[in-house]
């Protein structure tokens, strides 16, 4: 499940935010104390299956950036990323076995044994 999409821009990803990933975003901007800070994904060469995802906060807003709103939670895929993101979900895991964000990316063929990077 995915909090409702309530952005009114003309560029949009098809990235979604689970609830759990939300809600831990806005905690972690709220430890930061800024109100200017956005959710940006993107994708670059490295790794060893070919591309690494990024993930971290970002104030500016570049030429290009397509943006979704998730219940206050701002996330921005630049161009050049959306099309490797296209369909794939942000979540946040908290068990023994794993802490951290989670990218379930439809577009990858193959990843690691790490999970951080794709082809």
């Amino acid at each position: 499940m995915t909090v409702q999409d309530t952005t009114t821009s003309e560029a949009t990803h098809g990235v979604t935010l689970t609830p759990v990933a939300a809600e831990k975003v806005k905690s972690l901007l709220d430890q930061e104390g800024r109100d200017d800070l956005r959710l940006r994904i993107g994708v670059q060469p490295g790794g060893c299956s070919g591309l690494i995802y990024q993930l971290y906060f970002d104030e500016r807003t570049l030429d290009g950036d397509a943006t979704r709103d998730f219940g206050g939670v701002e996330v921005v895929v630049d161009r050049m990323s959306a099309p490797y993101l296209e369909g794939a979900a942000i979540d946040f895991a908290d068990t023994i076995e794993k802490q951290g964000f989670t990218i379930d990316n439809p577009n990858a063929g193959s990843s690691c044994a790490c999970g951080d990077s794709f082809s």
